[in-house]
């Protein structure tokens, strides 16, 4: 990455630095505020369990999952966007 021009380079990280802002917002949400909000989500059902259940036991490990698999694709595009992409 030392042969882009630093306005290249801080364009990269404004980028890289939204996504990165976006996943951990997201991340907390999974990982505290449904937790937060679990006896008010028992209310409803899910597949026959309460939805504060199903969250705490599956939902969050699942989402936690998709957003891994979210931030590696999406950082990859902003790297090929930038041509700072790694060899495949």
């Amino acid at each position: 990455m030392s042969d882009i021009s630093p306005e290249v380079r801080a364009a990269h990280w404004a980028k890289t630095r939204s996504l990165t802002i976006t996943v951990l917002l997201l991340w907390f949400f999974f990982a505290f505020v449904v937790h937060w909000f679990a006896s008010d989500l028992n209310a409803f059902t899910f597949i026959g369990f309460p939805v504060g259940f199903y969250m705490a036991a599956q939902g969050s490990l699942a989402a936690f999952v998709i957003i891994i698999f979210y931030l590696a694709y999406a950082q990859n595009k902003i790297d090929e966007e930038f041509g700072v992409a790694e060899d495949e």
